[in-house]
């Protein structure tokens, strides 16, 4: 890729602990897990490294705790490359978690215990202004304070900064926030909760996009799973496919889609590039196992036929 721009993700950092199972209990039952695992993992931290692997210049502002999983994840973040210098240590608060089932199809069920994530306010980001000047883009999410996003929108989006927002997990949005959003990226299911809009088709894709326009938002991306993602911009609107694989573990492959997003348009990709290129990052990523551990590298973005 070409000379980069500056992503600083803003955003959540989990320990993953993952069991596999058959299938999922119903209320009050008790499975048989097959095998447990533990991977980093979060939202934020996800993206940031889907970004820096698929070739972004990238930093990450997030909030730790000061224990055995915070240390590990500050290490974890080292060896991957991202520039860490805003990622703080709560000493009250401990490490985000996040209790992972991956049933036999590849489908998950995840419950967050949110800990130091809900730590990360807005005078975290102040402390650290230069950084998030430096960004040409800037991405977050919604596993951390509204006060956090709602103070990004306001002081960044819409100032020269290309803020994008993936609304996941998904929750009701001040208003005042579309308008400062250079771009959102939900799935089906955010989608119908923001807009009342269910997804079934291109009509309807347009439908909902239509909605987020009329609020501000320039660029919308409605992921599709395995059938890709809708874009609509200024300048396109229609579906991008997906490249068809075996899906082993759908953990993180959203995550793994908006990284790309921001890593190509960083390195100089218009929309329509970008979103095909994370289209095949995503697809890649849910071949394997795990959150970060799946997420794939640039060569063999590439290579991937």
């Amino acid at each position: 890729m070409g000379q980069q721009q500056k992503i600083v993700v803003v955003g959540s950092s989990n320990t993953d602990m993952v069991v596999r199972v058959k299938r999922f209990p119903v209320p009050g039952e008790t499975v048989h897990g097959e095998e447990f695992s533990i991977h980093p993992g979060g939202k934020g931290a996800n993206q940031a490294i889907a970004a820096v692997r698929l070739g972004g210049e990238v930093a990450f502002v997030a909030r730790l705790g000061n224990d055995a999983f915070g240390h590990q994840t500050l290490e974890n973040f080292k060896n991957e490359g991202l520039d860490i210098q805003a990622v703080a240590l709560d000493e009250q608060l401990p490490s985000g978690v996040a209790q992972i089932m991956v049933d036999a199809s590849g489908e998950n069920t995840i419950v967050v215990a949110s800990g130091a994530n809900q730590g990360l306010l807005p005078q975290q980001l102040e402390a650290h202004a230069g950084l998030l000047e430096e960004a040409a883009f800037i991405l977050t999410q919604l596993e951390t304070p509204m006060e956090t996003i709602v103070y990004l929108a306001n002081t960044y989006g819409g100032k020269g900064k290309k803020l994008i927002l993936n609304p996941a997990p998904a929750c009701e949005l001040p208003e005042a926030i579309y308008k400062n959003l250079y771009a959102i990226v939900p799935n089906e299911e955010e989608t119908k909760f923001l807009t009342g809009i269910r997804v079934t088709n291109e009509a309807t894709a347009v439908h909902a996009a239509a909605h987020f326009h009329q609020k501000g938002v320039q660029v919308v991306v409605i992921t599709l799973g395995a059938a890709g993602a809708f874009l609509s911009t200024p300048d396109y609107t229609g579906s991008l496919a997906s490249p068809e694989v075996i899906p082993v573990d759908s953990t993180a492959a959203g995550d793994t889609f908006i990284g790309a997003v921001a890593a190509g348009l960083s390195a100089g990709m218009d929309w329509v590039e970008a979103v095909t290129f994370a289209n095949r990052a995503a697809a890649l990523s849910v071949t394997k196992k795990g959150a970060q551990p799946s997420i794939p590298f640039l060569q063999q973005v590439r290579e991937f036929n």
